[in-house]
């Protein structure tokens, strides 16, 4: 008999994850898939509310809900779903397989490695990111992901340093 799919990841590419966390008991349902059009406006609230709560060394007034609207015209956008609510979002760029974006409400619950799981499944090779210098937890998020950096730098015109990683290998 083979082995039963992990809980939050999707059977197939394009598909829906679903199910239980039965370690640490953290996530009760949770269903990863792509965004509906009229859930657009909730992921662009949550993108703010996260952004504001996390990036503190940042004026909260750099950051504004249209940013997130324009920046995802060209990307897939996979929620995270926990009793008919967002509760988290990936922007994935596919063409490059880069993680524009993942954003959760409540961390330490699973949330955030079921979405990179699911993007990762879509992914056509290694999917890279850029993430803050100064977003030491995001960094260490991702370390334990199995993520490597390979490029720091900052975007012309910017105060912001970021690096660049990559997932070398898919933690399980």
């Amino acid at each position: 008999m083979p082995p039963a799919p992990h809980p939050l990841r999707s059977p197939a590419p394009g598909g829906h994850g679903r199910g239980r966390v039965d370690h640490a008991g953290l996530i009760e349902s949770l269903e990863i898939r792509k965004a509906r059009p009229e859930e657009i406006p909730a992921c662009a609230d949550l993108y703010l509310k996260v952004l504001v709560d996390t990036f503190t060394w940042l004026e909260p007034e750099r950051h504004r809900r249209e940013d997130f609207l324009n920046s995802v015209r060209d990307e897939d956008i996979y929620v995270a779903v926990e009793n008919g609510q967002v509760v988290g979002l990936a922007g994935f760029y596919r063409p490059q397989n880069f993680l524009h974006s993942l954003y959760v409400l409540d961390r330490g619950r699973g949330v955030g490695k079921a979405l990179l799981d699911h993007v990762s499944a879509q992914a056509s090779g290694p999917v890279s990111l850029k993430v803050q210098s100064a977003n030491h937890k995001a960094q260490r998020f991702y370390e334990r992901e199995g993520f490597v950096c390979v490029e720091e730098g900052r975007d012309w015109g910017s105060d912001i340093d970021w690096r660049r990683l990559v997932r070398v290998r898919a933690e399980t």
